[in-house]
């Protein structure tokens, strides 16, 4: 079943290069993810009975825990959500001749070819496997992000490619100093395998195995969005097409994020290394939420805002990892989940604000809400979530990690994470907020023949198609927020087992 749900989304990327009918396109996509969330839940099942599921493929092993599963369900439920979103927001940027009929055939076959690297990434067993699969994700979506073609989105596409790839490349010498560790340990045959350095890594060359982790974190911190190497992330998620700029956030930046936890998992099997690792994680998430914290204050725009929140929740994703504890390491991968979900939310109901009013500045909008009660709605909503107000699901995340880190005893680390969190709480409300109040007509993009046009367009079956997108999402935050079901809970429980170097 691991290699029928890596197969579909290939797939779906060839016939979407022959196809010329944009319905089609649209009904193909939406079938071939639907399809793959099932695959995915019958492999989510496997995992929760047998603890794991493995399949060969013919150069490396599939191999799902309910570490990675947890992934590959995130990567696949929110591959449907976009397909449900994606045709009456780009068939709207058809319409007012962005791109012909071609090119919406090429963004169709480059974002099946986007979920296929993302999937290969956190399915594989071997890390050499998984670094390169991390970088075709690069390769994928860099098209992606520079689609218009516009001077912007080019550039903001150049920046992508290069800060990456030198960030992959730093990555790569990590791998290369993962193999070395463990050269008198494991054999040629499992070389790389993440089963069979975790369960050798006491085992293994520990300051190799120290220096090879600053690398990984160095370089796939840079795909995940982590500061200093951050300065990618606003340009690409700004300037892609809004059903990009979800998956970017939601998703691709958690399959940078997996291949460091895959090696501090390593470390922390060890012990002492584990300590080394952790301490790590603790000052780059506080480096990434401070930076965040700074530049959310100052943001004119709020697509490139949603961008700099994205680096925050990575921040407290690591600064949770970072702690090592239990309750820790249940809130970081909770808060996996739920970055995922909101922040995919948020990027999709951005889009139909900016499709609306053509513009990305705060400044120049107002009345969102009474212009687009349900988009808009879902736009503001979504931002209290993510900002962490209750009862919605970030909201429980950060309390777990709020609770593990005064449970340790750490009142000065917890207070200051706190402190930040608040800060940025209140930097979005201060820069956003203004634009959902007022008369449309006194914002300077207000134009009221595009926006009569747009109301009629709203009752299209793809328009209606993308406000269930968002509100599936929005009742998944919402639950999320007070209730998991114990399954999932499970899962989690054994997710954070692998990670603190427990049984696999």
């Amino acid at each position: 079943m691991g290699i029928v749900l890596l197969v579909l989304p290939l797939v779906g990327a060839i016939i979407s290069l022959f196809m010329r009918n944009k319905t089609m396109m649209a009904g193909s996509f939406i079938f071939i993810s639907a399809l793959s969330v099932l695959v995915a839940i019958k492999l989510s099942a496997e995992v929760y009975f047998n603890g794991y599921a493995v399949d060969n493929l013919f150069f490396t092993e599939l191999y799902l825990d309910s570490l990675s599963i947890i992934f590959v369900d995130i990567i696949s439920v929110l591959a449907f959500v976009v397909s449900l979103f994606a045709p009456g927001y780009m068939n709207l940027e058809f319409e007012e001749g962005r791109f012909d009929i071609k090119k919406l055939g090429v963004f169709y076959s480059l974002l099946f070819c986007f979920v296929f690297t993302m999937l290969l990434s956190v399915m594989v067993d071997n890390m050499g496997i998984m670094w390169i699969a991390i970088e075709a994700t690069t390769l994928a979506s860099a098209f992606l992000v520079g689609f218009y073609n516009s001077r912007e989105s080019l550039e903001a596409a150049w920046k992508y490619v290069i800060i990456c790839s030198v960030g992959i490349a730093v990555a790569f010498l990590g791998i290369i100093l993962l193999h070395l560790s463990s050269l008198e340990v494991i054999g040629n045959g499992q070389a790389l395998s993440f089963k069979a350095l975790y369960e050798n890594a006491i085992t293994l060359h520990q300051p190799t195995l120290r220096v090879a982790f600053i690398f990984v974190l160095l370089g796939f911190g840079t795909k995940a969005g982590l500061a200093p190497m951050h300065t990618w992330l606003p340009g690409a998620h700004s300037q892609a097409p809004s059903p990009i700029s979800a998956l970017l956030s939601g998703v691709l930046l958690n399959s940078a994020m997996y291949g460091i936890i895959r090696t501090l998992a390593i470390l922390n099997k060890t012990g002492e290394s584990g300590d080394f690792g952790n301490s790590l994680m603790v000052a780059m998430g506080i480096l990434s939420i401070v930076t965040a914290a700074i530049l959310i204050i100052r943001q004119k725009e709020y697509k490139s805002l949603l961008a700099y929140s994205s680096i925050e929740h990575m921040g407290v994703i690591a600064f949770a990892l970072g702690l090592g504890t239990k309750g820790a390491l249940f809130g970081a991968v909770l808060h996996i989940i739920n970055h995922s979900f909101t922040k995919s939310m948020l990027f999709m109901s951005a889009g139909t604000v900016l499709q609306r009013y053509h513009t990305g500045k705060i400044g120049d909008i107002k009345g969102v809400l009474k212009e687009m009660p349900f988009n808009g709605g879902i736009f503001m909503i979504g931002l209290l979530a993510i900002a962490g107000t209750p009862p919605f699901s970030i909201f429980a995340s950060e309390i777990n990690i709020m609770s593990a880190v005064f449970g340790q005893g750490r009142m000065i680390l917890g207070a200051v994470f706190c402190v930040l969190l608040a800060v940025i709480f209140a930097g979005i409300v201060y820069c956003i907020f203004t634009i959902f109040y007022g008369d449309s007509k006194e914002g300077i993009a207000y134009n009221n023949e595009r926006f009569e046009h747009l109301r009629k367009r709203e009752k299209s079956s793809d328009m209606r198609m993308g406000k269930l997108a968002l509100g599936l999402l929005f009742m998944t935050i919402l639950v999320m927020g007070f209730y998991l079901p114990d399954q999932v809970l499970l899962v989690i429980e054994r997710a954070v087992e692998i990670v603190i170097g427990g049984a696999l």
